[in-house]
């Protein structure tokens, strides 16, 4: 699926974040514990170098315990990454993010100059619940839909901690197609960007694969069918989201698997695996080379035509 929504702020914000990590000792990166490899942006890791970075998975209350832990040890493969889940029902938590900045700069956290960090995340993935929680106060807005913080902040944590904040950013575009529909089903991208049926469809695909327990046990079901269309049959039948004639309804079935899941009442829900986004990886070195090669001898014929 494509990303067809990537407002002006955006833009700006991305070239404000290249403009102050000179400025920035550390860098944290809130991703949804849900889509980990989905929800980091490429431009931070390109732009960061071997600036240390603290990757937070926030709302591993959502996400799967076990794949949970599987994404932490391969971050922190990663040259100056540690990472830390979160909940937002546990500031505690939250608030080790800090002392874990200071024990990765030992150096400056012994001197009397400030730690400089910076705070970066896609819409929604729960970062400004996480800055008033750091603060001790509100001072981020904070909302279920994305883009609601728009500009950066400086906000002085007190204990020798300087927070630059930053507003969500996607990027213009993402290469990896389930990528799009990840981050879609998680809520980083506005519904009125998204087609339910689509992603829905997309969603109880891989749910019918990797979790089919929760789908018998969520919508009292036997037996779970081979296809999302006779799975999202008979979810509809359960739920009563049926038409005039008999029909189904398969926006309404759509839309109840997707709130459901973005609520937990699905169960804990893992989107994507390291193994399976290394696989999807290296699949698009190949199709962007054939692009590139396909290019290249379009830009070939052309010059041929003109000589002639």
């Amino acid at each position: 699926m494509s990303i067809h929504w990537y407002p002006g702020h955006m833009h700006k914000a991305q070239k404000e974040i290249k403009e102050r990590l000179p400025q920035v000792d550390i860098i944290i990166e809130v991703l949804d514990a849900r889509i980990p490899y989905s929800s980091e942006n490429p431009a931070i890791a390109s732009l960061r170098g071997d600036k240390p970075c603290i990757k937070v998975l926030s709302k591993s209350d959502l996400a799967d315990p076990e794949l949970t832990e599987q994404w932490q040890r391969y971050l922190e493969q990663q040259r100056n990454v540690r990472t830390i889940a979160t909940t937002t029902d546990n500031p505690a938590q939250m608030k080790c993010i800090l002392d874990l900045c200071r024990e990765m700069l030992p150096q400056k956290d012994a001197s009397i100059k400030n730690i400089h960090t910076m705070i970066c995340g896609i819409p929604n993935v729960g970062k400004s619940t996480l800055i008033n929680t750091l603060a001790e106060r509100i001072i981020a807005k904070t909302g279920n839909e994305p883009a609601v913080t728009k500009a950066q902040q400086r906000i002085n944590l007190g204990s020798g901690i300087i927070l630059f904040d930053t507003p969500g950013i996607l990027w213009p575009k993402v290469h990896n197609e389930n990528s799009g529909y990840r981050l879609g089903i998680t809520g980083a991208i506005k519904d009125t960007a998204l087609e339910y049926d689509d992603i829905g469809f997309y969603a109880a695909d891989y749910l019918i694969k990797a979790y089919p327990e929760l789908l018998k046990q969520r919508f009292k079901l036997d037996e779970i069918p081979d296809t999302e269309i006779e799975f999202l049959e008979m979810a509809a039948k359960s739920r009563g989201a049926i038409m005039a004639g008999g029909r189904v309804n398969l926006h309404k079935i759509c839309e109840v698997i997707i709130n459901e899941l973005r609520s937990g009442k699905l169960g804990r829900v893992t989107l994507e695996t390291p193994i399976m986004t290394e696989k999807e990886d290296a699949e698009i070195v190949i199709k962007l080379e054939e692009k590139k090669e396909k290019d290249s001898k379009r830009k070939k014929k052309f010059k041929q035509s003109k000589r002639n």
